[in-house]
Formats: structure tokens, C-alpha cells, sequence
């Protein structure tokens, strides 16, 4: 007797036949009509997205758009829209894009309909607009109120938000500034001189061939090799702890508090940005650390008011002191737990963006190795000082000596023109709003209306990578900074703009920079109030790192895109040997 089921007549299904590839019991104990179930099935899982992708193709391609409205980048898949090629290069897609369809135009994001407006008109355009239109807090705090924790940054009111940055920029007080120096110094000379990576020389068979530089000719090998991304992570962790966190954080960096960062750091990625509550494993450990590291905080500050005292004992005040002493317009002062959230944005936003752009700065540093000698002579020209063996000797630098260095300066300035740290900026539209459909258009062609519930997005380093605007955007080169007349000294003043309409928006008079074609640190009311410190803190440690060692990669690595902040790709080892 046959071991296979009776093949149904060829009119009861279209691939009848095909199951008697399959043994009896195979699907359903030979029962023809759960075989027959499962086909359908199939069938339909294939059919359902095939119909939906031709519709999706057909709306695009037949149905003519509105005048009024921007043009909407192609995609074949319905909600996932343009995700894979703007999640992949960012900067491709916009500039792509771009030339297709100029200054303004819209595109789907993973369900989401975004309308960019580029160049330094679109990035005023978004920066600029008000808050009751372009909402910052719509936009983002679905994804950074799991991470920062409640009543904090984009939890609350813009106008709360503005008191919070207030209390912040009290902090960065140049006195305190200036503290913050040494120790900056302090903690990177103690990396290099007991962290393993630069006390455990690699094998010779692994290290590259000296360049051709002035410091080579003698002959010295590279002693070793480190990682530059996990280094300036380490490092930025290291100096934010011990000058803004403060000394209870400092010491405990090498005990559980390392750990509840990692978890916390884990839920701030893409994935939770746009899916925020999905159920991960990931999402739940950084749910779990938000909670520890909040109560971390408040321990502290009760420990504190336990000894009668805010400050923690150290040189300079650590922005937990400073905000203990701060009240918001209505006499409210902060509560234990703003503070303790408060804490852990300056640590997760200023990790993220201080590593990243430290990370660039010493591998273009380490691909220039001329830049790089130029830098160690500013430091020995300011800095060297002879003693009475004839040795050379570089003395601890100040801040004021730190802000007249440059060298330093243009890299810095040149790093964060070609890496900044965010490359997008949204804002959740709020009302319908007109928009120009092409900034750079002498011509009036009417008038887009972005509605109601869309997004914007300004990309502030297409202007900084934009070949009309710079000349060899994509070459770091520091000279374009040294021309008092040229396009970098131009763009730069118009961003401090010292001279135009300065605006308080709650945390202080600032100047809006919103038109300039760079902006390191965002414009309007969001800009950064932290830049003076990550001026401090990059110049700070990358003059120390040029003390110690010379530098050597072959290649600059390629940006990662797939992270929430742009960092170079693997391989981005360093050849290192230190200086005698």
C-alpha cells in the first residue's frame, strides 16, 4: 500500500500534486485539508506584501502630487520608506536627494513622514522656528525620558527645559573651568601610564612601518596599539567624572557604576530611538539602570546633606553642588530625583558626543602625522621649560593659554566640521506651516505646506560638508581655519554672531547662529550650552595625548552610520610610541 495520500483533483487547488513530496504525517497526518491550510498560508504571506508594495508603487508613480505639498523621495516598501538608504549614509541620501528634488523635500521613515529642509536657510528654517510649531519635545521624548528618567530635559515643558539648561550653564562657570584643567590632565597622563594599552607593547609582527616623519628618522619602532574609539571612551568617561560628576562618581567608576552605564547606554541606540517600548532584553536592562543610577545620585546628595555640605571636598564645584544651590523662577528648588536625572543626561549626552568627536580628532591626527608634530611644538612653545639638566619639560597648561593655541583650535574646529557628533535634527510640526521650496531659488515658486502631525528635520553638516560652500569638503585640512577673510573664519563668526540680535530663550543671552554653515553644536534654543566645556575637555585631552605619544593609522576609518551618534568603523587601531 502507498505510503503517500491521494492526489485531490487539479480543480480543487491550483498546486495540487505537490504534497505528495511530503510523507503521510508530514503536515497533518496526511490530512489533504491541512496541507491545502498551510499552502494558502503561504501564499497569502506572500501575496499580502506583493499587493501592498504595488499599491504603495502605483500611488507614487500614477497619482499626481499637489502643488502645494514637497515632493516625496521613491521607496518601494510601504512604512519602511527610505529607512535602509538613510539609515546606511545618511549623508548620501540627503545630498541624493537633494539634487533630485532640491532644498525641501519629504521623506518616509519608518511610518513616519519627514520633510527636510537643507543648507543654512533650511537649518534656520527648523532651528530657528518656535517651539509652538517645531516641538522638540514631541520629537524626542518618547525615546530619552527612558534613558534620562522623568521631569527632566524633554519631559517636561520648553519652558522648564530652558530653566534646566540655566542651571547648567551656572555650572560651567569659568572659575570652575579653570579648575577642571588640571585635572583633565591628570586623568589622561594616568591612563597612559597604568592602563594596559599602553603598558603591554604588542608584538612587533602586528605594528606598521614608521611613516616617513622627522620623528621616524632615528629609527624608533611603535611600541603598541590601541583602539582609538574603546581609549577616548575611556578617557571622556574618566575626565567628565572627576570635574562635572564629581568624586563619589569617580570612585565608583570601577564598581558597579561602569556596569549600570552599559546597560543604560544599551537602550540609546537607533532601534529604541524609533521604537522606544519595544520588548527587548536590551530595553529592559536600560529600564532597570535608569532606576540604580537615579537612586545612585540621590544617595548622594542625601549623603551630602547628611555631612551639612553640597560640595563634595574636591577643587571646583561638581554640578550636583551647583544644582542643590539652584531654583527655578517660581522659588522651586530642584527635587532629589531632577538632580539625579539631570546627572545622567550631562553624563550620556556628553559621553556620546565628547568620545566621538575625540575619537576623529586622534585618528586624522594619527594620519597626519605632520599636524600632529605641529601640535607638539605649539605645546613646547607655549608650554617647555628647561630645567637645569638642560631638559625639556612641558608645565601644566591653564584655560586661558588653552584658548589662544591654534593649532589645537583649527583641529578641533576642522574635526567637528567634517564629524559632528548628530548629523539630523528633528522637530515634531505642531501646526501647518509654509515652507520656500528652494532656498536657494532668487525666484518666488510658490509655497509648501508642511502639515500638522509631520516632522522636519535640519541636517546641519550637509552645509559643512557642502562642496558649494567649502572648497574639498572632504579633505581635513587645517589651513582653511587660518584665513582671517576665508569661508571657515566666516562661517564661524556668523555662528558666534557677537555682533547681531542676541536672544534669551530662559538660559541666558546667546546669539542664534541658525543661517551660519557650520554649527558644531546645534543653533536656536537648543544649541549646546555645554561647548565651552567640550572645547576644554577635547583641547585638553588631545594636548596631553600629543605630550605622551606620537601617532600612526594608515587609513581614516569609515563613519558608522548604524549608531545613534556617528563613530568611526572597525579597524581604527593606532601605532603609538611615546616620546622621550
Amino acid at each position: 500500500m502507498s505510503t503517500y495520500p491521494a492526489t485531490p483533483s487539479s480543480s480543487s487547488w491550483p498546486l495540487a500534486g505537490l504534497e505528495r513530496y511530503f510523507p503521510a504525517g508530514y503536515l497533518g497526518q496526511g490530512d489533504n485539508t491541512t496541507f491545502d491550510t498551510v499552502l494558502r498560508i503561504v501564499v497569502t504571506l506572500v501575496a499580502i506584501p506583493a499587493v501592498a508594495i504595488f499599491v504603495n508603487v502605483v500611488q507614487q508613480l500614477a497619482i499626481p502630487r499637489r502643488a502645494s505639498t514637497p515632493p516625496v523621495v521613491f521607496h518601494w516598501l510601504p512604512f519602511v520608506g527610505s529607512a535602509i538608504a538613510y539609515g546606511n549614509d545618511p549623508l548620501k541620501f540627503l545630498f541624493q536627494c537633494r539634487e533630485k528634488y532640491g532644498d525641501v523635500f519629504t521623506f518616509i521613515l519608518l511610518g513616519r513622514r519627514i520633510t527636510v529642509a537643507l543648507g543654512p536657510k533650511g537649518n534656520n528654517f527648523v532651528l530657528g522656528g518656535k517651539s509652538v510649531v517645531f516641538n522638540a519635545e514631541d520629537a524626542y521624548a518618547p525615546f530619552t525620558t527612558p534613558v534620562f528618567g522623568k521631569d527632566v530635559i524633554y519631559d517636561v515643558p520648553n519652558e522648564r527645559f530652558m530653566e534646566q539648561k540655566r542651571f547648567v550653564k551656572a555650572g560651567l562657570s569659568t572659575a570652575n573651568l579653570r579648575a577642571y584643567v588640571g585635572m583633565i590632565e591628570q586623568e589622561v597622563n594616568d591612563v597612559f601610564a597604568k592602563d594596559p594599552a599602553f603598558n603591554q607593547p604588542a608584538p612587533t609582527s602586528a605594528l606598521p612601518t614608521p611613516p616617513p616623519t622627522p620623528a621616524s628618522k632615528s629609527g624608533v619602532k611603535w611600541e603598541g596599539q590601541f583602539d582609538a574609539v574603546k581609549t577616548m571612551q575611556e578617557i571622556t568617561i574618566l575626565t567628565a567624572s572627576r570635574t562635572l560628576q564629581g568624586k563619589e562618581v569617580r570612585e565608583n567608576l570601577d564598581k558597579g557604576y561602569a556596569k549600570l552605564y552599559n546597560d543604560l547606554d544599551g537602550g540609546f541606540t537607533p532601534v529604541h530611538m524609533m521604537f522606544p517600548y519595544l520588548p527587548l532584553e536590551s530595553s529592559r536592562k536600560r529600564d532597570r539602570a535608569q532606576k540604580k543610577m537615579s537612586q545612585f545620585y540621590m544617595d548622594i546628595i542625601r549623603g551630602r546633606a547628611e555631612k551639612g555640605s553640597v560640595s563634595d571636598g574636591e577643587d571646583g564645584h561638581d554640578m550636583i553642588a551647583t544644582f542643590l544651590e539652584q531654583q527655578y523662577r517660581s522659588g522651586e528648588s530642584l527635587k532629589e530625583h531632577e538632580i539625579a536625572n539631570m546627572m545622567i543626561v550631562l553624563l550620556m549626552a556628553g559621553q556620546h558626543t565628547s568620545s566621538a568627536t575625540g575619537s576623529w580628532a586622534l585618528l586624522h591626527l594619527a594620519n597626519n602625522p605632520d599636524v600632529a608634530e605641529a601640535l607638539y611644538k605649539e605645546q613646547v612653545q607655549h608650554f617647555g621649560t628647561v630645567d637645569s639638566d638642560g631638559k625639556t619639560n612641558l608645565r601644566p597648561m591653564t584655560l586661558e593659554e588653552l584658548r589662544a593655541l591654534p593649532v589645537l583650535d583649527s583641529v578641533i574646529r576642522e574635526t567637528l566640521r567634517m564629524h559632528p557628533p548628530i548629523h539630523c535634527i528633528m522637530r515634531y510640526v505642531r501646526e501647518d506651516v509654509l515652507v520656500q521650496p528652494n532656498f536657494s531659488s532668487t525666484t518666488s515658486d510658490g509655497s509648501y505646506v508642511i502639515p500638522k502631525g509631520h516632522y522636519v528635520m535640519a541636517s546641519p553638516v550637509i552645509s559643512q560638508m557642502d562642496p558649494a560652500i567649502w572648497k574639498s569638503p572632504q579633505k581635513w585640512d587645517l589651513t582653511r581655519w587660518t584665513d582671517p577673510q576665508g569661508v571657515a573664519a566666516q562661517a564661524f563668526k556668523e555662528y558666534l554672531d557677537e555682533n547681531g540680535e542676541r536672544v534669551d530663550f530662559g538660559f541666558g543671552k546667546v546669539s542664534k547662529g541658525t543661517e551660519s554653515p557650520y554649527q558644531p553644536f546645534g543653533a536656536g534654543r537648543h544649541r549646546c550650552i555645554g561647548e565651552q566645556f567640550a572645547y576644554l575637555q577635547l583641547g585638553t585631552i588631545l594636548a596631553t595625548v600629543v605630550r605622551n605619544v606620537e601617532l600612526w593609522i594608515e587609513k581614516i576609518p569609515e563613519p558608522d552610520y548604524h549608531t545613534l551618534i556617528t563613530m568611526p568603523k572597525e579597524p581604527r587601531m593606532v601605532s603609538y610610541r611615546r616620546r622621550k
